[in-house]
């Protein structure tokens, strides 16, 4: 604009000493020289610079991007991220986001073997950390604000997902907070006239409890656990399990490991607990479906499957969360969660970033925790507190009850889920117990094998 009111200034300038000599006709063959061409040519040569170099780089920022989102949900989880993501889109044209949803079983089995063979999306969500070391992306060049990402989330999870001797990369973030415990069919205690157990109430008086409600009321089963090694493991820690020694060893031979698998085979033996959770197939199996159909009174799983709950029992019974069990370990689930982490593949680092700052900002983070009634691993959002989208009563105790939970938590079972080779035990703890389960194998033989099992894969991860 400066220089646009000089060109005029000049112009204006020559324009008056053009007319000027009319009324002075004495000096006018003698004074051409005020009148310097130079002065005129200058704007020409001037004018066209200021535009050229602007043109090129908006054709540059507006180029297309498509990225590639692999997503799965427990809940209305990707309905929710798909909301955001269209938000995302609409502010930021140029890019595409594709949200592919796909079963939890697709990201962790089929995710690593298309990362590896660099198949792999732009980013996903994971809960397996150890499987992607190396191979993710570190966003801290490409974001606006590194220290408000990396101050907003806990240091050991934002840890786990940078490779071996890495101390500041920023791959990722968790995007809730899950923790286990117990779900129970509070309408079927009171048909049988029995009072729901409080905190101190032991694995073997649970166990005792529900089955009497059972007998009581008809029902087919009393209780059952998820088949998995996360949730085996806060019952086994409760009850004295030291699955994470002191120098962040696996060792899963232990009194309290072998007394949670003895307590579930009696279940199976006493025909309690569905046998299709654990009995059937080599994959991950939820008590919650036999939870939710009314048929079971107790279900050992998870704070992520509340918003499951509400949709699909609706008003059929009423459900309550309970404190976890105590044993001689305590009283302690597993903390956990997912996270969306980008890959070191991606050929548009910056857009990933951009998107990934954009679902951390505390408007759009508590958007997602408050739909999907998750507890938000986001400190600013979870200092600020979450306007929960409910209006039942039962989703805001259960939620105020794993909230509860939180200080409980042992050592190992917060440092479980973001171990570096906590796929190894992940990945076999469910099998072997299961081929106990089934009389494949004694007890000892399935402690050996998945204290093996573990030894093998961390020192095939470290070839």
């Amino acid at each position: 604009m400066k220089k646009l009111l000089l060109i005029l200034v000049l112009i204006f300038a020559v324009v008056l000493t053009a007319c000027g000599p009319k009324n002075t006709p004495a000096p006018a063959v003698d004074e051409p020289a005020p009148v310097e061409e130079p002065v005129v040519e200058e704007p020409a040569t001037e004018v066209p610079q200021p535009t050229e170099a602007p043109v090129a780089e908006e054709l540059e920022v507006m180029e297309p991007v498509e990225l590639r989102f692999s997503y799965y949900a427990d809940g209305n989880e990707a309905d929710v991220m798909q909301g955001l993501v269209d938000k995302f889109m609409a502010a930021n044209p140029n890019i595409t986001v594709v949200l592919d949803v796909v079963p939890y079983q697709t990201i962790d089995e089929q995710l690593p073997i298309q990362v590896e063979t660099g198949e792999g999306p732009d980013l996903a969500r994971i809960t397996n950390f150890g499987a992607f070391r190396g191979k993710l992306l570190d966003l801290r060049p490409y974001l606006e604000d590194a220290d408000y990402f990396e101050a907003n989330f806990p240091a050991p999870v934002l840890a786990a997902m940078r490779s071996e001797g890495d101390t500041t990369a920023l791959s990722g973030f968790p995007d809730a907070l899950t923790i286990t415990g117990p779900y129970v069919n509070k309408t079927l205690f009171d048909q049988a006239g029995i009072e729901i157990p409080g905190e101190g109430t032991t694995w073997q008086e649970w166990t005792d409890i529900t089955k009497q409600v059972a007998e009581a009321t008809g029902v087919q089963y009393a209780i059952s656990v998820d088949r998995t090694g996360h949730r085996f493991a806060g019952p086994a820690m409760s009850m004295g399990a030291t699955l994470i020694d002191e120098n962040g060893n696996f060792t899963v031979d232990t009194p309290g490991f072998r007394a949670y698998a003895e307590l579930i085979n009696s279940w199976h033996e006493d025909g309690i607990t569905p046998t299709e959770v654990w009995l059937v197939g080599d994959s991950l199996n939820s008590c919650i479906d036999f939870f939710k159909s009314g048929d079971l009174v107790m279900c050992m799983s998870g704070s992520w499957q509340i918003n499951g709950l509400v949709n699909d029992v609706g008003d059929a019974f009423d459900w309550v969360v309970v404190p976890n069990p105590t044993g001689d370990g305590g009283s302690t689930g597993v903390a956990g969660g997912s996270a969306v982490v980008a890959f070191a593949d991606s050929e548009h680092p910056a857009e990933v970033a951009k998107l990934m700052e954009f679902l951390i900002q505390p408007e759009n983070f508590s958007e997602f925790s408050a739909n999907t009634l998750s507890l938000p691993a986001q400190k600013e959002v979870a200092s600020n507190g979450v306007a929960f989208k409910t209006d039942q009563q039962a989703v805001l105790d259960a939620l105020s009850v794993f909230t509860n939970e939180v200080p409980k938590l042992q050592d190992q079972a917060v440092a479980l889920n973001v171990h570096p080779y906590a796929f190894a035990y992940y990945r076999n703890s469910a099998n072997r117990i299961g081929q106990y389960l089934t009389g494949e194998l004694t007890l000892d033989e399935t402690m050996q094998r998945l204290q093996q099992d573990i030894d093998d894969a961390i020192a095939e991860a470290n070839q």
